[in-house]
């Protein structure tokens, strides 16, 4: 996981949290206590050992986008770099904040020859709604199964008690991805290199913590 400043006022890690106190506030105790425990189980596993780091080789992958189009990422990789953000879905707000402010930071993002992409296990018809729902103008990919979010070891199953509060939120996890398996990548961001050497990393196991794309900035500047 990557180390950053302070976050600065109006960022995406501030609005995410001021999203996140309304939440709380609304929600009934139980519930917080559910997620809670979900939050502390992941925690204290060992998945944060098996993430891609800095340094590492980044696997290459072929997705369908929002319209079934296969990407590849290294087709990409031969015009320069490429940011990939895993993302957990359309029914997540604080992915939708991140989703956001990668639309905003998108032109940076492309002056400096990065491209970027965003993927999540939905299928193409949510990673469709997705994409129309934030305006984003990036390639919005679909791995449904987690095949490649496994591959950079961010995959972990929703426990069984948490899954009756997604419920009662309307999420309905099999509907968005395609199976019943309950999985779910952990929100990350690599910069892969165009010799596929990832030269940026972030993941946290605290899904409400997300990189600033200003540091996505500086890092492609650098």
């Amino acid at each position: 996981m990557t180390t950053q400043s302070a976050t600065p006022a109006g960022s995406l890690n501030e609005q995410i949290r001021e999203t996140l106190r309304q939440r709380r506030a609304q929600a009934p105790k139980e519930v917080l206590k559910v997620l809670q425990r979900a939050s502390d189980q992941l925690a204290q596993s060992n998945l944060g050992s098996r993430f891609l780091k800095e340094g590492d080789l980044a696997p290459d992958f072929t997705l369908p986008n929002a319209r079934t189009v296969s990407v590849r990422l290294g087709d990409l990789l031969r015009r320069g770099p490429v940011v990939v953000s895993f993302y957990r879905g359309a029914w997540c707000p604080y992915c939708n904040l991140e989703l956001r402010a990668l639309q905003a930071a998108l032109p940076q993002i492309r002056s400096l020859g990065a491209a970027l992409v965003a993927i999540s296990p939905q299928t193409p018809d949510h990673s469709l709604s997705t994409a129309e729902k934030n305006a984003l103008e990036f390639e919005v990919l679909s791995d449904v199964g987690n095949r490649v979010a496994r591959e950079y070891g961010l995959v972990f199953t929703v426990p069984q008690e948490l899954r009756p509060v997604y419920q009662t939120w309307g999420i309905d996890l099999p509907k968005h991805n395609g199976d019943t398996s309950f999985e779910l990548p952990v929100p990350a961001t690599y910069i892969v290199g165009a010799d596929r050497i990832i030269r940026l990393a972030f993941a946290d196991l605290d899904y409400t913590r997300r990189l600033e794309p200003a540091t996505i900035i500086a890092a492609l500047s650098a």
